[in-house]
């Protein structure tokens, strides 16, 4: 099994498409008054058409399936991000949510408050994921935090940063290190 851990801001919902979720909802209320459910669309920010044409590049080379690693993964659950994912054009539905680190770890949860402890978090988050799916042969995670080797102690050694949020995976040579790992 191939597994790309994906992050979402900074990697395929680039800098200029945060806030969109604002601008939608506004629209949405204006038209339908202040009701208190809304759809998917309307709840986060617009993927960059451009990244999402990079990731289905890499699912359809590779073959491999995703999980979602980004923290948007505490505002839906699986099933409305895999039919968020597939209304934003990306060409399969992601398989699962890496757990959250106050699910299996409680002391350490309470520890994580700054960015290079939200990166050790996420890192636990792909370790433990991994560690409750021994059939993973191939594995990469793509993010915005540095969660490399080289970076954190200890890190992740299938790691890809994507360190332009206005680029994130379209960002020339990312494709190719992505591939590097799942290949």
């Amino acid at each position: 099994m191939k597994v790309l851990f994906l992050d979402n801001d900074g990697v395929i919902c680039l800098s200029h498409n945060w806030g969109t979720r604002h601008k939608k909802l506004q629209k949405w209320m204006a038209k339908n008054g202040k009701k208190a459910s809304y759809d998917m669309d309307h709840r986060f920010d617009n993927f960059d058409t451009k990244a999402i044409q990079v990731l289905n590049e890499i699912l359809t080379e590779t073959g491999a399936d995703y999980v979602i690693s980004s923290d948007w993964k505490l505002h839906a659950t699986l099933e409305e991000l895999q039919g968020y994912y597939l209304l934003k054009g990306v060409i399969k539905a992601p398989i699962a949510l890496t757990p959250n680190l106050k699910d299996f770890d409680k002391d350490a949860a309470a520890m994580y408050r700054h960015r290079w402890e939200f990166e050790r978090m996420r890192c636990l988050e792909i370790k433990e994921w991994l560690r409750q799916n021994p059939d993973v042969t191939h594995w990469v995670a793509v993010d915005d935090l540095n969660m490399s080797n080289e970076h954190l102690h200890p890190g992740l050694d299938n790691f890809v940063l994507t360190p332009r949020s206005n680029e994130g995976i379209k960002q020339t040579g990312i494709k190719e290190k992505i591939l590097k790992h799942l290949l």
